[in-house]
């Protein structure tokens, strides 16, 4: 590679603007969502700590079904992005089909886990420990949240699979106005239902999951009802539930590709959820406080995540209509550009650390707890984004076992083991056992580098036989 580093990383001024013509719309909509949720938690928190690790609970929980939904889809999705580089409408038709089928099976399999299996998977995260928190209130309050929950998870399996599609093939505004909508709904029915305002009683958690679930259900219906009356737009959509059936060389090729990132983001989700539940270990002054920084570095790293999406898409459009000569520097100056939003995030998240905790209405060994896992989390920010920019490199290539092994094999084989045998052999408070695993984490993109520098994951997925 006869370039340097600066004609590397550095790209023309075309090549921003086509980059955040499609990551802005995903910031706006995923950094609304977001701070509504930081909202949201704020709310649940003025009920008490029980209350906000009871909901912190579940919905690390929910964060697994939801990770299984995308992974399921984003698996179809790498061949939808690269249908639609090539304009092929029935090819588009076969990857929403098989992506609606994937999200109902999975919505029926997860909510059968969580009913049978709910004090069982709640009870996983209470220990005792510190000064703070009840455990059977805070199982009391996670069971009743969780049953109203249950009821929103179809609606956002079916709005996830319209948005990921319409995303696809660079449509991202009217996922982002559904989603700012149904955010504002949730923002305001968390107030009328939790507190108990315009005559409405107040029902606490419960209150936090009825404003959920209806923002859920007024979300897929904007954005199925836009998507079926702008069929002129998106010709796929006219008919593609006419009919289940989908070619079996392009089955097989769903499964085999998506198949392993169902399972990688499974898994991965599962290992996330692993390691809260060894902080956990540390009593539910943990909880509290890593219920309080998930909240936060939710808002501050939707710009990374974001871009991974963006990665994603304009990396298979790439590959879709056969431009691969320069697409790894293409591939580079994309890490590069989330890695330099990342920083911007990341200081400013630091400085958001001094004053958040004290919103809660928590214990002071909470809030001191909180603070330290913010700022460690704000350190290590940038190298969180250039592993999730390499994860959506390799992935947009179809490599998805690649990425099953390094994402999901990654965290059980490393991160898992290690966070499990400091949380229950040492004595190591919590924010050095949050530093240790990201550390880890940090190592893992120094593989990804070595991975996307080889070109492997270089591929055109979309040859096929239609149906006749």
């Amino acid at each position: 590679m006869n370039r340097s580093i600066k004609n590397i990383l550095v790209a023309p001024k075309s090549f921003y603007t086509r980059v955040l013509a499609i990551a802005v719309p995903i910031m706006i909509q995923n950094g609304i969502t977001n701070i509504v949720g930081m909202l949201d938690n704020v709310m649940v928190g003025r009920l008490g700590t029980d209350a906000m690790s009871g909901v912190s609970i579940v919905n690390q929980l929910m964060f697994v079904f939801y990770l299984c939904i995308f992974g399921g889809l984003s698996g179809i999705g790498i061949f939808s992005a690269q249908f639609w580089g090539k304009q092929d409408h029935k090819g588009m038709q076969y990857t929403m089909r098989a992506k609606m089928i994937g999200a109902i099976v999975t919505t029926i399999v997860a909510s059968l886990i969580f009913w049978y299996g709910r004090e069982q998977l709640i009870s996983l995260f209470l220990h005792e420990g510190g000064e703070s928190g009840n455990m059977e209130v805070t199982m009391s309050e996670g069971l009743r949240y969780l049953r109203v929950m249950m009821i929103g998870m179809l609606p956002l399996a079916i709005t996830n699979v319209y948005s990921s599609t319409l995303r696809e093939t660079g449509d991202t505004m009217v996922p982002m106005k559904a989603g700012i909508i149904a955010v504002f709904v949730n923002l305001i029915g968390n107030y009328v239902f939790i507190y108990g305002k315009l005559g409405f009683p107040a029902m606490g958690v419960v209150g936090a999951a009825v404003a959920t679930n209806i923002s859920r259900f007024i979300e897929v219906a904007i954005v199925v009802i836009w998507a079926h009356t702008h069929s002129n737009k998106h010709k796929y959509i006219k008919g593609y539930l006419s009919s289940l059936q989908i070619p079996d060389k392009l089955l097989k090729d769903f499964a085999i590709k998506g198949f392993p990132l169902l399972l990688n983001e499974a898994l991965w989700s599962m290992g996330v959820t692993a390691l809260v539940q060894c902080y956990s270990v540390r009593g539910l002054a943990a909880m509290g406080a890593v219920s309080i920084n998930t909240t936060l570095s939710n808002v501050f790293n939707i710009a990374f995540v974001a871009m991974g999406n963006a990665i994603a898409i304009l990396i298979g459009q790439e590959l879709g209509k056969g431009s691969v000569s320069d697409i790894k520097l293409y591939a580079y100056r994309l890490a590069a550009f989330s890695v330099e939003i990342s920083i911007l995030s990341a200081v400013l998240m630091a400085v958001t650390a001094i004053v958040f905790p004290s919103v809660y209405n928590t214990t002071d060994e909470v809030k001191m707890l909180a603070q330290y896992l913010i700022w460690a989390y704000a350190f290590f920010m940038p190298s969180m984004a250039y592993t999730n920019a390499v994860y959506f490199i390799i992935r947009s290539g179809g490599k998805t076992f690649v990425t099953f092994l390094f994402d999901s094999c990654y965290s059980w084989g490393v991160e898992v083991p290690i966070a499990f045998l400091l949380s229950r052999y040492t004595a190591m408070p919590l924010i050095w056992l949050y530093v240790c695993v990201q550390i880890i984490e940090f190592f893992k993109g120094v593989i990804g580098f070595f991975l996307v520098k080889r070109g492997k994951w270089i591929n055109d997925l979309t040859v096929y036989e239609d149906v006749k």
